[in-house]
């Protein structure tokens, strides 16, 4: 690797903003916001919409659509007449 291209890389806390969940990793990634997390650290907190803890797919409260009845119900509706 070339050096000083590269951003720092270093732990950061992820927090679902959703499910209430957060967790440490390192990233790239950088805030002005920080967290005390567990071990008495701060570290710079990640806001994110959706993770696997809140995410439908992860969760299995996802919904699957019934396509077939939605496309008769478009072909009584919109059909050749």
């Amino acid at each position: 690797m070339k050096p000083g291209i590269h951003p720092p890389y270093g732990p950061v806390v992820f927090r679902d903003k959703a499910g209430g969940f957060a967790f440490l990793t390192r990233s790239t990634m950088t805030s002005d916001k920080t967290v005390e997390w567990e071990d008495g650290r701060t570290y710079p907190v990640v806001d994110v919409e959706i993770s696997s803890r809140s995410h439908p797919f992860y969760t299995g409260t996802a919904r699957v659509l019934d396509t077939a009845g939605r496309v008769e119900r478009f072909k009584r509706r919109y059909g050749a007449k």
